[in-house]
């Protein structure tokens, strides 16, 4: 296994490969047997500094603002390009580094390409707009960039999570240091590759792969940091908010979710178990919009309970390598985080319909777990799991879903499911949410804003805007 995935991996500075400044390495781990499967080189705050350092030296050097947006939109569709030799490559250390299944890992590559061709042609179309202030002034808005855009992504998709904040700083104008997750960071170092290839300016587009404490830490802090992309956990957030705040740095942040789908009484239950299960079972729950929670109405709560049951049970649990549906969850410990926080659902009084421990064999894998008997102020009912987890949770009334919908901390994504559309579009409009899905999970795309109300973050990736927290807006004025 090990043997299809390259032994050692060096970061991405300043258009250079390059081992971590002390020397250091961290363990990449197959999810799927637990074993050490390559390394990666650990970047430090001294890594950081050299990164950084080039990003500002490119930034100042206009290297990209002196490109047409025309011509920093072709760059993108280069870059996607590209990865079309690197497609076999990425898909398996998507296998071995993260867990997917390699139909999924595949599918990672062409989500990439997606965002990558959207904001290229976007490139182009970002405009601003003349004011007008009477005879003799001619007054106009022109989109500024930041400067160094520090970005750290998640390791449940850090290729296209990060392609598409890469691509919205770089064809602003910004320039870019990536620190990608230690858990999962192969795919991003291809990424890179691909990037290099394609020309993109040496010190435009950095990416170190370290720790949290120490290379993440490093960068959100960095004195000539201009801007923070930030996608991951509420506490982690708040640390990077709280370094954000010392120098007064504008943050893009995508946290946590305990994303509710309601059932109302007319819905087509059959769709429903299938969409709800995809939501909460694909990639093992690992994704921060996944369908966590569902709100049955009392009335078809039984009838549901046992589609989701049935649509759990025909999932296969095993490596990617085998064709699984379900592949493991990335580590030991948040393999050992999902059990806890299941064990402490049984002693709140919830009751399994099925899953909740871990299988018996090597490797990080979490069988699909359902959960009934679940009370809104139940702990599993507003903790994120971030596995194959779903609580299902019994409404009377539409009121009283939109109270339990609204209940927690977060605000990420909502879902509705009827055939009432006036009952769907009421439910819609008080839905404190980033997104709501009507009659599906994950209805949208490339194309559609994405983001999170409440402690879930702000600002908005994907879509057109998207790309208003990449600039600043810059006003001239003349006296003619």
């Amino acid at each position: 296994m090990a043997g299809q995935v390259r032994d050692y991996w060096r970061n991405f500075i300043g258009g250079e490969w390059v081992d971590a400044a002390d020397g250091r390495s961290i363990p990449i781990v197959d999810p799927a047997s637990g074993e050490v499967i390559s390394e990666v080189a650990c970047g430090g705050a001294a890594d950081i500094d050299r990164a950084v350092a080039a990003a500002h030296r490119a930034f100042e050097s206009r290297v990209l603002l002196q490109m047409t947006p025309a011509e920093r939109g072709e760059l993108m569709f280069g870059i996607a390009k590209q990865l079309d030799g690197l497609a076999d490559e990425i898909a398996e250390v998507e296998v071995h580094d993260n867990g997917k299944t390699r139909p999924n890992g595949y599918k990672e590559v062409a989500l990439t390409q997606r965002y990558l061709r959207y904001y290229g042609g976007m490139a182009d179309k970002l405009e601003g707009r003349q004011i007008p202030l009477g005879d003799g002034v001619v007054d106009y808005t022109v989109h500024m960039p930041f400067g160094v855009s520090a970005q750290i992504v998640p390791w449940n998709g850090p290729l296209p999570v990060g392609a598409r904040s890469i691509a919205c700083a770089l064809i602003t104008g910004n320039t870019v240091v990536l620190k990608s997750p230690e858990d999962s960071p192969l795919s991003l170092f291809l990424f890179a590759e691909a990037c290099e290839r394609a020309g993109v300016p040496k010190g435009a587009l950095s990416i170190v792969c370290g720790y949290g404490a120490e290379a993440g830490a490093a960068l959100v802090s960095h004195r000539e940091v201009d801007h923070i992309v930030f996608t991951g956990s509420v506490e982690t957030g708040k640390s990077v908010l709280r370094a954000a705040a010392e120098r007064v740095i504008p943050c893009v942040m995508e946290l946590g979710g305990k994303s509710a789908g309601i059932v109302y009484r007319d819905a087509d239950l059959d769709r429903t178990a299938r969409n709800v299960a995809r939501g909460i079972f694909h990639h093992s729950g690992q994704i921060c919009s996944a369908a966590s929670r569902v709100l049955v109405h009392r009335s078809i709560h039984d009838v549901l309970v046992e589609k989701l049951r049935i649509e759990a049970g025909a999932r296969s649990v095993g490596p990617g390598i085998e064709g699984c549906d379900m592949g493991p969850v990335i580590s030991e410990k948040q393999l050992a985080r999902i059990e806890a926080l299941c064990r402490a659902g049984v002693q709140e009084g919830a009751k399994l319909a099925c899953g909740g421990r871990r299988l018996d064999r090597p490797g990080y894998f979490m069988p699909p777990t359902i959960f009934t008997g679940v009370a809104p102020q139940m702990r599993i009912a507003n903790d994120e799991f971030f596995g194959p987890v779903l609580v299902v949770i019994p409404f009377d009334t539409p009121e009283d879903a939109i109270r339990i919908a609204n209940g927690t901390d977060y605000g990420l994504a909502a879902g509705v499911f009827t055939d009432d559309l006036r009952l769907a579009h009421w439910t819609a409009d008080r839905l404190i949410a980033g997104q709501v899905y009507v009659n599906d999970w994950w209805v949208g795309g490339v194309e559609t804003p994405f983001g999170g109300a409440k402690r879930s973050g702000y600002g908005r990736e994907k879509g057109q805007e998207a790309l208003l927290g990449y600039v600043q807006t810059k006003n001239v004025g003349i006296r003619l």
